[in-house]
C-alpha cells in the first residue's frame, strides 16, 4: 500500500518570501515488504479457497441419501473448482493466486516464480489450510474427517500416487500456459484454472479423494485430527505432478512452441505453415 509523505516546495510570494506547498510523495515497497504482502494474499486466498471447498464438501456429505453417489462427486468437484476459480480471480494480482504447494513448486521449476518468493508463500499456504479446516470444524455440523482424501476400494498406493501425479500435472500445466505464459486471454486465466480443477476432481474425488494439493489434504487432516496411513501420497503425487508439468513446459518453451502453431493471439488469419 503506498504511503504518503509531505514534500515541501518553496516559491516566492509578492514580497519575495518563500511560500510552502504540499505535494504527496509515494514510498514504494522494498523487496522484503513485497514478499510479505504477497504472503498475506496467499494466506487469505488459500483460506477462502479451502474454507468454501471444505464447507461445500461437508454439506454434500451431510445430505446423505438425498443425492446419488454420482451427483455427490459432481457437487464436490464444483465446490472445489468454483471456489478456486473465484478466489484466484480475486487475489491473483496480490500473490499470483497459487494456493497450492504443488503449483508453487511447478512455477519455481518452470522459472516463473523466484524460489525466495516461494519461501514466503509456502508457509502461508500451510498455515491457511489448517485455519480453514479448524474454522469449518467449529462452524458446521458434521465430521471434518469426512472430507479427508482417501483411496477408493481397488486403488493401491502406487495407483494413488500416479493418479494424483497426473491429476496435478494437468492443473499445473494449465496454470503455466494460461497464467504464467502471457497472452491475450491471460486475464481470464482463473476461469480455465478453476475449470481444470473441476475436470480433474471428477475422477479424483472418487478414486483418490481428489487432492491435487498437499494443503487441501493437510488442512482437514490436522483439524480432525485424523491422518490416513498413506497420507504421504498426497504430497508425493502432487509434487511429482509439478515436475512433470514444469518439465513439459520447459520443453515446449525450448522448442519455441509458438512457431509450431503461429498466430493464435492475432485477430487476423495466421500465415500458411
Amino acid at each position: 500500500m503506498p504511503h504518503f509523505q509531505e514534500k515541501r516546495h518553496h516559491s516566492g510570494d509578492d514580497y519575495g518570501r518563500p511560500r510552502q506547498q504540499l505535494q504527496p510523495r509515494y514510498r514504494h515497497l522494498n523487496p522484503f515488504e513485497k514478499h510479505l504482502v504477497a504472503a498475506t494474499g496467499e494466506f487469505v486466498g488459500t483460506f477462502l479457497f479451502l474454507f468454501f471447498g471444505y464447507a461445500g464438501h461437508l454439506m454434500v456429505l451431510d445430505q446423505g441419501q438425498a443425492t446419488s453417489s454420482g451427483s455427490r462427486v459432481i457437487y464436490i468437484s464444483l465446490a472445489y473448482g468454483f471456489s478456486l476459480l473465484v478466489t484466484v480471480w480475486a487475489l491473483y494480482r496480490i500473490s499470483g493466486g497459487l494456493f497450492n504447494p504443488a503449483v508453487t513448486l511447478g512455477m519455481c521449476l518452470a522459472g516463473q516464480l523466484p524460489w525466495l518468493r516461494a519461501a514466503f508463500l509456502l508457509p502461508a499456504q500451510l498455515i491457511a489450510c489448517m485455519c480453514a479446516g479448524a474454522v469449518v470444524k467449529v462452524m458446521f455440523p458434521g465430521d471434518i474427517a469426512a472430507v479427508n482424501t482417501t483411496l477408493a476400494p481397488g486403488m493401491n498406493l502406487a495407483k494413488g500416487v500416479f493418479a494424483e501425479m497426473f491429476f496435478t500435472s494437468y492443473l499445473v500445466f494449465v496454470v503455466l500456459m494460461l497464467a504464467a505464459e502471457k497472452s491475450k486471454d491471460t486475464f481470464i486465466a482463473p476461469v480455465g484454472i478453476g475449470l481444470a480443477l473441476f475436470v480433474a476432481e471428477i475422477p479424483g474425488v472418487y478414486y483418490t479423494g481428489g487432492s491435487l494439493n498437499p494443503a487441501r489434504s493437510f488442512g482437514c487432516a490436522v483439524a480432525a485430527p485424523s491422518f490416513p496411513g498413506y497420507h504421504w501420497i498426497y504430497w508425493v503425487g502432487p509434487l511429482l505432478g509439478a515436475f512433470v508439468a514444469a518439465g513439459y513446459y520447459r520443453f515446449v518453451k525450448f522448442c519455441h512452441y509458438e512457431e509450431a502453431n503461429p498466430g493464435q493471439d492475432n485477430a487476423t488469419a495466421p500465415p500458411e505453415v
